[in-house]
């Protein structure tokens, strides 16, 4: 990651209208195509209060579109939490959860990581956007875009030493991975991530095989009924933490499915996603970012 003393005034300069409007297609309201439609459930947190916007975060010769979101006119530096999108991209969920963060006192911003492989909002199916962009984003490509938006957010009113990560079903994956390539995080709460799988050479390693590495501590959250996300490697998950004696955590939810967060989907689980988030919150705070 960029370390904040090299970061000039060029790098903290807003974006030019031509390159907010290019923002403004690559992250646009509403969800994608394959999660329609929405449920009554789904949450809207609003603005009040708030600066929230897009933002271009350069890396190489590339700009990498986020949608951030933090309280207005608060003291800086901010607590910054990296939000890692779903499979769906930085849709409308994933930006409404930037704005229940900011509304908690963080800085909150969600890198759209498939920006170089395609556009998810345009797949009508689940089992197109996993085969035709999903598989196609590597996963190094995907720690140097993190590396960028945290040393982003610290440019910009962040505090480095207040730096978190979470993530959402295939951002939940990658807490697991960016918390063992990021030693300066203090804290990751992954969301129902898949823990093991095929190793590919997008991705040559899963969680399961870097939780020995973890640098920082992880509060792994997963649902009892998920059938993309047995049980067994759950528990696998679980003694392999403990057999590294580190200070990450796994909660299971017995009655929840997978997705139990996703307010806008059938699998939203209203007791689970609220103590989830409870527990995100306390486990940030536990570990020094708080605002």
């Amino acid at each position: 990651m960029q370390d904040p003393d090299d970061l000039t005034a060029r790098d903290a300069a807003p974006p030019d209208p031509p390159r907010r409007d290019f923002l403004s297609l690559l992250i646009s309201t509403g969800f994608a195509l394959a999660v329609q439609p929405v449920a009554a459930s789904t949450l809207n947190t609003d603005t009040t209060g708030l600066e929230a916007d897009t933002v271009a975060i350069p890396v190489g010769a590339a700009l990498l579109p986020a949608y951030r979101a933090q309280p207005a006119g608060a003291k800086r530096p901010l607590p910054v939490v990296l939000v890692v999108q779903e499979i769906f991209g930085v849709h409308e969920h994933i930006q409404d959860l930037c704005r229940r963060l900011a509304k908690a006192g963080y800085l909150a911003i969600a890198p759209e990581l498939y920006f170089r492989q395609g556009d998810p909002r345009r797949y009508d199916s689940v089992s197109e956007l996993l085969a035709q962009l999903v598989a196609k984003v590597p996963d190094a490509q995907v720690m140097t875009d993190l590396d960028a938006t945290a040393a982003w957010a610290v440019a910009h009113g962040g505090d480095a030493r207040r730096l978190a990560v979470t993530g959402f079903c295939w951002g939940g994956r990658i807490v697991w991975l960016y918390a063992a390539h990021n030693p300066r995080l203090a804290a990751g709460v992954a969301w129902y991530g898949r823990l093991s799988g095929e190793l590919t050479p997008n991705a040559p390693r899963q969680p399961i095989e870097v939780a020995a590495a973890l640098k920082v501590p992880v509060l792994g959250l997963y649902g009892g009924r998920d059938k993309g996300i047995p049980l067994e490697s759950v528990e696998r998950m679980r003694a392999r933490l403990k057999q590294a004696g580190g200070r990450s955590d796994i909660v299971v939810y017995p009655d929840a499915d997978h997705g139990f967060n996703a307010d806008y989907r059938p699998s939203y689980h209203p007791a689970a996603a609220r103590d989830g988030w409870a527990r995100m919150l306390d486990w940030f705070a536990r570990h020094g970012v708080k605002p």
